[in-house]
């Protein structure tokens, strides 16, 4: 079996992509795309709503919080919608469409008690409200203004307040980069936000994805192990899947992450899964780290096409 065969073997919001990105099937990927609320992995989640509209009873947390030592829960609200969107379910599919108009009425945030599409006031929760409001089509230019002007000196983001850290953190900087790209694409172009976008480039381009620019040492060496789900984790394919998404030509500071993620490719061709994240989830797509992971695969695939299409 090829591994664009084992590819479509799997979910329909695997195989939609894999006609999108990588076989130019805008047909196919369309009649995949929409089984993705109504089959596997898109359509258990959308069964797993509450009748209040939320996902475990909260919108960052579950109601019920399970024992600290066993990891963050990524059963709540936004982790659910935010991999909804990952998936790329259609947004406008009447389960879709009913499904998170009872989240956004009904869903509140933890902090402050904000309706969930006004998220919190930290850049992490912020950037998913906008990144799950704009992907569904709502108005997200309040939150966007608060997410523009939350920025750090060097142009990037963090979640934790300016008067702990003045420095940006690439876990939070990565999120809000992929809101704001969902949101540029929902709207006419807005200069404030492409600015902040390519000012958070370049400092993501500076260190090579993963360097320390007063050292050249590995920030993290997480960065470089690949996760899927990522939820608030930056990692080394992460960035550059997003830097391809936006249609940016491939820069030359980016050869060193390229080759990582070509490093990783099995003698089968595949990616394996990484780095999987502590903490309860509401369904369990791979077969864990180590073994071969459709996502990644799909994920590294594409970006090595977009860097040697260019």
């Amino acid at each position: 079996m090829s591994v664009i065969d084992w590819l479509l073997a799997g979910d329909p919001a695997i195989r939609w992509q894999v006609r999108r990105d990588l076989l130019d099937d805008p047909e196919g990927a369309a009649l995949d795309r929409d089984l993705v609320a109504r089959e596997g992995w898109g359509a258990a989640l959308l069964a797993m709503q509450r009748e209040d509209g939320s996902w475990a009873g909260g919108a960052w947390w579950p109601a019920e919080r399970p024992d600290p030592d066993d990891g963050q829960p990524w059963t709540g609200t936004a982790h659910v919608l935010m991999l909804l969107v990952r998936l790329g379910v259609d947004p406008g599919s009447r389960p879709v469409r009913e499904a998170v108009r009872r989240a956004f009425d009904g869903v509140r945030w933890e902090d402050g008690d904000a309706p969930f599409l006004e998220g919190e006031d930290e850049a992490c929760t912020l950037a998913t409200a906008i990144a799950v409001g704009a992907y569904f089509g709502e108005d997200m230019r309040g939150p966007v203004r608060r997410l523009l002007a939350d920025r750090r000196r060097d142009g990037g983001w963090n979640c934790d307040p300016p008067a702990r850290s003045q420095r940006s953190s690439l876990h939070s900087t990565i999120g809000a980069l992929e809101a704001l790209e969902l949101y540029r694409r929902s709207r006419e172009p807005e200069p404030a936000v492409a600015i902040a976008m390519e000012d958070a480039h370049a400092l993501l381009l500076e260190r090579g994805l993963m360097y320390r620019r007063s050292t050249g040492e590995v920030i993290d060496p997480a960065f470089q192990r690949f996760s899927f789900p990522p939820y608030w984790h930056y990692d080394v394919l992460r960035a550059l899947d997003h830097l391809r998404s936006t249609g940016s030509p491939p820069d030359p500071r980016l050869a060193e992450a390229i080759a990582l993620v070509r490093s990783k490719q099995t003698s089968a061709g595949q990616w394996p899964l990484e780095n999987t994240h502590r903490g309860d989830v509401p369904l369990t797509l791979e077969d864990g780290d180590g073994r071969p992971s459709r996502w990644n695969t799909l994920r590294a695939m594409r970006v090595l096409a977009w860097w040697e299409g260019a």
